[in-house]
């Protein structure tokens, strides 16, 4: 991979490792094991049949928590302490045939990009988790898992394309943090001032 590449590479797997950790490891061990792409010697540990079995297992525990009201955000919660580290180091093994200083820059700028994935998903789920229908968790969970796919294989494939799509990404995120800041801060609010009605 050129630095272009790798620079794509990373922050679109970066993106999907903020959404669901678990599945980017796993889709990306899974296609270098059949040879779909040619991952960078420094990240080919992921296709280690442990890596791939550990990551399913727990895909498939996150893919139960992430369906369940209040218990995706306390699995969100409990997550920022995993993906953004996770996305870092991941960018830190990409970069293996650059300098130290570009190899930690890559992992920082990686983490920056889960921290806002993950914090735009964490926000979405806990404003979800106001409706009382339990569908739009459903939903909003298989759409992120789907998009961390998506997101995993272009950086693969097509890590340039991959670079413009996170980008734009990025920006909705930011507005819709915007936007999840001033519908949570309204539901809180609301929320705390019903006893002080109550009491009155």
């Amino acid at each position: 991979m050129s630095a272009l590449e790798t620079l794509g590479f990373t922050v679109g797997t970066a993106f999907a490792s903020g959404l669901n950790l678990y599945a980017t490891v796993a889709v990306l061990g899974l296609l270098d094991r059949f040879r779909a792409i040619q991952l960078p010697d420094s990240l080919h540990v992921v296709a280690h049949p442990a890596v791939i079995i550990t990551a399913i297992a727990l895909y498939a525990v996150e893919f139960v928590a992430d369906k369940v009201p209040y218990v995706d955000t306390i699995w969100d919660a409990i997550h920022t302490f995993i993906r953004p580290p996770a996305a870092g180091l991941m960018a830190y093994a990409a970069f293996g045939n650059v300098p130290e200083v570009w190899r930690v820059m890559g992992g920082l700028l990686a983490g920056g990009v889960a921290l806002t994935s993950h914090g735009t998903k964490a926000s979405a789920r806990a404003a979800i988790n106001t409706s009382p229908e339990p569908f739009s968790n459903w939903i909003a969970s298989l759409s992120e898992d789907g998009i961390a796919v998506f997101l995993v294989w272009m950086a693969a494939r097509h890590p340039v394309l991959a670079m413009v799509i996170v980008v734009a990404l990025l920006a909705l995120c930011a507005y819709l943090l915007l936007k999840l800041a001033k519908f949570l801060k309204q539901v809180m609010g609301r929320f705390f001032s019903q006893p002080q009605l109550k009491g009155e």
